[in-house]
């Protein structure tokens, strides 16, 4: 549906290099990535704002690289919305339409039809200064699909709203995919967004695809550190594959050796482990599947509803206030950190 090949380009000091994607037909696709890794270029030059300087992007397998954005047929959402202060929420849906030079009767139906399905056709009359940035956000989108565009871009679209707000358009954008199956190209720096509503996800890190993959493999199975700390895995230590039997490699630590699922034969390897794939206990847990080690908890730091239980092993888990009570994990007590050799990913160094 849209590819970029080869993509490069300069704005001011930054860089996108050599950015090679494709993204199917009726897919969400996200790209995510720390602040100023390059997301919005990538969108604004799909979208036709800036020419790149090297490479090329298909629509439909038409190259559009040199085409203006008025002639893409492409929505696009920024997250400051852009309203237009002095319409009204129907007069700013209507705009793209009226450009068009669409007939009157058939801007009036398809407009009416998008603020009905987005639950927003009590405030045509409304100017978006009224508006909460939820009910924004959501005559924005409107806007942006009212079109029948071939693509929808969104750039940090929910990134300006509280919690709760977040969570209730993330719904509402998981809804109207999967109602309209239009293709989305949504950039964002929430793992939280990633994680619920991309099919795929791309990795981008200071101008470069580090990583395209599933959700799962993505935040699970990151190619390279910089990635494992972004997405939160916290648990990276260097090992030594020492042998490999029935596809479980065993890993010799430092001071401990673990076995985990992997197609590496042997070498110097990075580990990595989820923390919330790691359950702590008092006693050992046996099972051939599970690795068990023992230390003694250094920290207990809280996040949010969550602790995050740090120990001399190099190892940290993510656990409850309710399993704290119960195993009495505190400073200086001993435990036994288990998990799967299947939640285990090794990477070569």
């Amino acid at each position: 549906m849209i590819t970029l090949e080869k993509v490069s380009h300069e704005w001011g000091d930054f860089t996108l290099k050599n950015v090679t994607l494709s993204v199917n037909e009726g897919e969400y696709f996200v790209i995510l990535g720390p602040t100023a890794a390059g997301k919005t270029l990538i969108l604004e030059t799909i979208a036709g704002f800036y020419i790149p300087r090297e490479g090329d992007i298909f629509l439909n397998e038409k190259n559009i690289t040199q085409i203006p954005p008025e002639k893409r047929n492409i929505g696009f959402v920024y997250q400051d919305y852009s309203l237009f202060p002095h319409m009204t929420v129907e007069e700013n849906i209507a705009f793209g339409l009226k450009m068009r030079k669409i007939p009157k009767r058939e801007v009036e139906t398809r407009v009416q039809n998008v603020m009905d399905s987005m639950h927003i056709s009590q405030l045509k009359e409304r100017f978006p200064s009224t508006l909460s940035g939820g009910e924004q956000q959501r005559v924005a989108l409107a806007r942006a699909l009212v079109i029948d565009p071939d693509i929808l871009l969104l750039d940090e679209p929910l990134s300006a709203l509280d919690p709760r707000t977040q969570e209730s358009l993330r719904e509402e954008l998981k809804r109207i995919h999967t109602v309209r199956g239009t293709t989305t190209i949504h950039v964002t720096h929430d793992q939280d967004e990633a994680l619920t509503l991309a099919d795929r996800i791309a990795v981008i890190m200071n101008g470069k695809v580090v990583q395209v993959d599933a959700p799962y493999k993505v935040f699970n199975e990151p190619v390279n550190e910089e990635i494992a700390s972004f997405v939160g895995v916290e648990n990276v230590i260097e090992g030594k594959i020492i042998s490999r039997e029935n596809g479980v490699a065993l890993v010799e630590m430092r001071n401990y050796k673990i076995r985990a699922l992997s197609n590496l034969t042997e070498g110097e390897v990075n580990v990595f482990v989820r923390p919330e794939n790691i359950i702590l206990s008092k006693v050992k847990l046996e099972s051939s599947a599970r690795n068990s080690i023992n230390g003694t908890i250094t920290n207990v730091t809280q996040y949010g509803a969550t602790f995050r239980i740090y120990m001399d092993n190099g190892l940290s888990s993510l656990v409850t206030k309710q399993a704290i009570e119960e195993l009495g994990l505190k400073i200086g007590e001993t435990v036994y950190a288990s998990f799967k050799a299947t939640a285990t990913h090794l990477i070569r160094r």
